[in-house]
């Protein structure tokens, strides 16, 4: 199938046409902003030649492609055309104001990631050239190209200004121009001075690096637009919606947004400071560790503006980029181990090219190819980004370029005050590399596969029904609207619409664990599977209220004793969704299979059938 068939597949299957507001596209992602979210069919666009899996998350329809996301993209916005979006905007299904912030954050903050990170890296290699005596940094060859390099972090507050207004659509050369009033030269200059607008004193900042305050600005002036387009005669609206605008956007900006944007920004990266300075190399570590899971569904963006944030405010970041380091190479790592060691000629050509990939620190083709796939294979990355995260937080390790941490990035730790940074961000590329590469060697084996008519399968092998642990109505684990379960990152199993408040015991075993917070619990059967009860989503936040647990950790449990019990309308009054998952965790000891169900609200009602596998 060629990219034009698979871009007519992703645009029906996204809604079609009329369904998609906006689309843009990161390193390895298509991402939808869809005028109805429930249109989108996950499963069917992960079925399309060339997509390589499909999320929900962060207010966006995000399609995993890999490195040909660019042909894709084009082939798509080909089929789309340039007014799709347009007139689209009565929404059936509203987001929560949580995924419009999210969304419009990661609108303003991901385009910016090629300048600044083209431009970092020119410095890093033009530091480098020089400790090695190649150029002289005196010389004005070097000055000019280091301003060059310098200049997208210098104007950011202009590319924030252009990025928030076409999210905004709103006119971005008047965002521009509103925004750039806050560093140009004859403003700077009077504001080091001391000056006055309107009989009130203007704070002096330096706006330049900064995007909080044109943030700011932009919305403010977004507003404005908006108001005077309204009620502004149609002969001169061409210049009264921008004089206005700016006359009242601008002034603002200077006395209120301005300075308050520049308080955010401090004590947002002020925050992140104080994390990482207390827990130290753990904060690194644990971060490297839980990457893999924040990475696949897409929840790692929000981390951008935080690291342009520190950036714009100490010229470096030291948790995030050397995170990202120990997980990207992680991935290679393991990704090449198995491709030695696997007799599937599918997964050995999947991993070779998604750890080349992962090498350059492109982690989506690994991650969705092989590592989200086999537990193994997980395990190995997260060990070897655990320990390769652990070095470089011992080790302080601190990135001065927005960029994908990987081989022909590494330019981007080159530090001039301290060469040492530089060795031991290649010491933690090959601590991350080889550890998870031994791992995988040892850990990794072919998983066994098996058809339901397969005539050798022996008769005795170990199986087991298991009964549904509510009453209620029985859904696929992947209509649950929560990314973690729908994709089954923790394993395999059935959701149910409870009808009541009582989780039940679907089959004899013992509780191997209950949750302080009692929305989960877990059992170990007599056959050995391990099953996760988890009721409802975010529940957490209740924090045991609403909940009586029955029964207590090692407990023999009988099937169809009750568990727990939980007011289910008080959780629901709450504002949470009650749907409560059952997971087999360790899958791959078992094969699972839903059994069909007839959505009944019968609580005796057999919904998964597991069979020990190896037996």
């Amino acid at each position: 199938m060629d990219k034009q068939d698979s871009a007519k597949l992703i645009v029906q299957y996204v809604g079609g046409k009329d369904n998609v507001n906006t689309l843009i596209h990161c390193s390895t992602r298509l991402r939808f902003t869809l005028n109805d979210f429930d249109k989108a069919d996950l499963d069917k666009l992960k079925s399309v030649d060339g997509v390589l899996g499909a999320v929900i998350a962060g207010g966006q329809c995000q399609v995993i492609i890999g490195n040909d996301v660019v042909e894709m993209f084009d082939a798509v916005e080909n089929l789309l055309g340039k007014d799709f979006g347009k007139g689209t905007s009565n929404s059936k299904s509203k987001q929560s104001i949580g995924h419009i912030v999210l969304d419009f954050i990661i609108g303003v903050f991901q385009p910016l990631v090629p300048a600044i990170a083209g431009g970092g890296i020119l410095k890093s290699i033009l530091m480098l050239a020089a400790a090695f005596g190649w150029m002289s940094d005196k010389s004005q060859t070097y000055q000019i190209l280091n301003l060059i390099g310098g200049a997208p972090l210098y104007l950011l507050p202009l590319l924030v200004a252009v990025t928030a207004a076409q999210k905004l659509k709103v006119n971005p050369l008047v965002a521009l121009s509103v925004v750039g009033v806050l560093i140009l030269p004859d403003i700077t200059t009077m504001l080091a001075k001391g000056t006055e607008l309107f009989g009130m004193n203007v704070l002096n900042v330096t706006y330049s690096s900064q995007v909080f305050p044109a943030i700011l600005s932009v919305l403010l002036y977004a507003v404005m637009e908006k108001f005077f387009t309204k009620y502004s005669p149609k002969p001169i609206r061409i210049f009264f919606v921008p004089m206005m605008s700016m006359l009242v956007t601008a002034p603002l900006t200077l006395l209120f947004l301005g300075p308050l944007g520049y308080v955010v920004g401090q004590y947002f990266v002020n925050i992140i400071l104080f994390i990482n300075t207390h827990l130290g190399w753990v904060a690194t570590a644990l971060l490297a560790a839980v990457l893999p899971f924040m990475v696949a569904t897409g929840m790692h963006k929000p981390m951008i503006p935080y690291v342009v944030a520190t950036f714009s405010s100490i010229g470096k970041e030291t948790l995030y980029l050397p995170a990202s380091l120990a997980h990207n190479i992680s991935e290679s790592g393991t990704c090449f181990a198995i491709a030695i060691r696997t007799k599937d000629s599918k997964i050995r050509s999947t991993a070779i090219s998604a750890g080349i990939s992962a090498l350059f620190g492109i982690t989506e083709p690994a991650l969705y190819g092989i590592t989200l796939q086999h537990k193994k294979a997980l395990t190995s990355v997260i060990i070897g980004s655990l320990v390769g995260g652990t070095y470089v937080g011992i080790v302080g390790l601190a990135g001065f370029t927005i960029v994908g941490p990987g081989l022909a990035s590494l330019p981007m730790f080159v530090d001039k005050a301290n060469p040492m940074n530089l060795i031991n961000a290649i010491i933690g590329f090959v601590i991350s590399f080889v550890i998870s590469f031994i791992a995988s060697l040892f850990l990794w084996k072919d998983e066994k596969t098996t058809s339901k008519d397969d005539k050798d399968v022996s008769e005795n092998k170990v199986s087991e029904k298991l009964d549904s642990p509510v009453s209620g109505q029985v859904v696929a684990l992947s209509e649950v609207p929560d990314d973690v379960f729908s994709q089954g990152l923790l394993g395999k199993g059935i959701a149910v619409i409870p009808s009541e408040g009582k989780l039940y015991a679907p089959a004899d075993g013992t509780v191997e664990m209950v949750f302080d917070t009692k929305h989960a619990l877990g059992i170990k059967t007599d056959s050995g599977a391990e099953v996760l009860f988890h009721i409802g989503l975010d529940t957490v936040q209740l924090n045991g209220k609403y909940f009586d647990v029955k029964v207590d950790k090692g407990q023999r449990v009988k099937k169809g004793d009750l568990l727990e019990t939980f007011d289910l309308e008080k959780i629901k009054e709450a504002g949470f969704n009650p749907i409560t998952m059952m997971i087999v965790t360790n899958q791959n000891d078992y094969s699972v299979d839903a059994e069909k169900s007839d959505n009944t609200d019968e609580n005796i009602q057999p919904v998964l059938n597991i069979v020990k596998l190896g037996v």
